[in-house]
């Protein structure tokens, strides 16, 4: 398998990014929801979070590592059987996912530095505190990331869809080529 996209298939490097961004979406998101119904005796109340900062700190920067080589490797060109209306759809889900994760992530990073204090990153580094100012900023911030984290996941499940889609009914090559087949 090639290194780099070409105009008709995923090179390795895009392929494992794209699953590096995929996989921890689902499991910040389910880590996120379980722990609002810790309470602060159990011992995951400050672990939980500890994991949720660090996963979504490294998938801050696999982010921007995919939108870099994305820059440097462009996706292989639509199949020839897609629609122009599906080629346009996926083109704006796409930019969605991204401006979503980023919103996701830039909320989170306001909740959790509010107090003044950095994100301590799995022990290895810490992401200071740079905007702390904002009235009310770990509640406002708090309720921006809920929404548009269920907002992605929600996304990131029809994109799913539409590769399953396009796999099963369409059995065209769509899922495939993300795939490395």
């Amino acid at each position: 398998m090639q290194w780099k996209n070409s105009t008709s298939r995923f090179g390795i490097i895009a392929i494992v990014l794209h699953w590096l961004v995929a996989l921890p979406v689902f499991i910040l998101f389910a880590l996120g929801w379980w722990m609002t119904g810790l309470d602060y005796y159990d011992s995951w109340y400050k672990l939980g979070p500890w994991w949720h900062k660090s996963i979504g700190v490294m998938l801050f920067i696999t982010v921007l590592l995919r939108l870099c080589w994305r820059f440097i490797s462009p996706p292989p060109q639509p199949l020839s059987s897609h629609q122009p209306w599906e080629t346009k759809i996926a083109h704006a889900v796409h930019l969605l996912l991204y401006l979503l994760l980023f919103v996701t992530m830039l909320s989170g990073y306001l909740i959790s530095t509010a107090d003044n204090r950095p994100i301590e990153v799995f022990g290895w580094f810490s992401v200071p505190a740079t905007i702390t100012s904002i009235p009310e900023q770990e509640d406002v911030a708090g309720l921006v990331h809920l929404i548009v984290a269920s907002t992605l996941i929600g996304l990131v499940s029809l994109h799913a869809a539409a590769a399953l889609k396009h796999h099963f009914i369409d059995r065209d090559r769509s899922l495939k080529r993300i795939l490395g087949h």
